[in-house]
């Protein structure tokens, strides 16, 4: 692993763990073990390491997403098994996604609220990138394109509302709720 990926990797956990504004760069230098120099080699600011941190933990969670729902059958198991998967990131049995302090991407847009900033831009794009995950899904159980659409919003707001109940409240069961509600209404399909 290279020295931009070490800095990306210390980056993202402070920044998770902590905020981005709480975090300076001197402090992720120094857990990274590297030099500021190193630092301006590959980042020409904080707010290009802030975007890699939010591009790196896109792709961690696409990724770990994808391959557990892939794992289900298509359909109704596989569009249920996001709540799982959830679940277990709530209940931080997720080591490669870290303890759970709630969602990156939200936690990082209260930070940079400007819909056009580019790290603002890049945490939309996630959750697009999710939701569209969730359609493809949707596609093989609904008759229509819309449908899917529909069953794939209602699917994307349940697990969005699981997570910010699971952070802010503390109801580290707020996904197994969302699961059982996502059941009925799958149920039809």
């Amino acid at each position: 692993m290279g020295r931009r990926q070490d800095l990306v990797d210390t980056a993202l956990r402070l920044f998770y763990e902590h905020g981005i504004h709480a975090i300076g760069i001197n402090q992720v230098l120094q857990e990274a073990g590297v030099a500021k120099q190193t630092l301006y080699n590959h980042f020409e600011s904080k707010d290009s390491l802030v975007e890699a941190a939010v591009e790196h933990r896109d792709n961690l969670f696409f990724q770990w997403l994808e391959t557990r729902m892939n794992k289900q059958p298509a359909g109704r198991e596989v569009l249920l098994e996001m709540f799982d998967a959830v679940h277990d990131w709530f209940n931080n049995r997720v080591p490669s996604l870290h303890r759970f302090y709630g969602c990156f991407f939200i936690n990082t847009c209260g930070e940079y609220s400007d819909p056009e900033h580019p790290v603002h831009k890049r945490c939309a794009a996630h959750k697009t990138r999710v939701f569209e995950l969730l359609k493809r899904h949707a596609l093989e159980i609904c008759t229509s394109e819309t449908e899917a659409e529909e069953l794939a919003n209602a699917l994307f707001l349940l697990k969005e509302g699981a997570i910010v109940k699971a952070h802010v409240e503390g109801d580290l069961d707020a996904a197994l709720k969302a699961k059982a509600i996502a059941s009925r209404m799958i149920s039809p399909h």
